[in-house]
């Protein structure tokens, strides 16, 4: 059965309010300076690896290149990610993760413990990881719509 247009805004009016509140609490625990932005980049470079061009960057996180540029000038200014010129185009460059911006995705990893310490006792854990399928499901569903 096909959801309705109701059932649709509500549920992705529930998700919009989760990564409002998620985003919030992230920044507040996050070492100075690091946005919610800015980790979700060196957290996709060291999910998927190597080095990539700023305009695929911004195509996967759904941004103007202009925004994403911005982004990527940030973290490279506090050596986060290094630009180098594309060998085959020499109008064009790659950008990949530093060693600086793995420790750095790895400091906002270990600030977040403690607010996922305090959440632990709220969420059943049995709930959680029931609900992780499903919503690995929608996150595909919605990547592969994109395109």
């Amino acid at each position: 059965m096909t959801p309705s247009s109701d059932i649709l805004a509500r549920f992705f009016n529930e998700i919009g309010i989760i990564a409002q509140l998620s985003q919030s609490a992230f920044e507040r625990v996050m070492p100075e300076g690091m946005t919610m932005a800015q980790f979700t980049v060196l957290n996709h470079f060291v999910r998927l690896g190597g080095t990539k061009r700023p305009m695929d960057i911004a195509r996967a996180f759904q941004v103007t290149r202009a925004t994403m540029s911005s982004t990527l000038s940030r973290l490279e200014g506090k050596g986060l990610v290094a630009t180098t010129p594309d060998p085959e185009d020499g109008r064009a460059k790659h950008v990949g993760i530093t060693e600086a911006g793995r420790a750095m995705r790895e400091a906002c990893l270990a600030a977040l413990g403690p607010e996922f310490a305090r959440l632990a006792p709220l969420l059943a854990a049995s709930r959680i990881e029931e609900l992780l399928p499903a919503l690995s499901e929608i996150r595909s569903i919605l990547d592969k719509a994109r395109d």
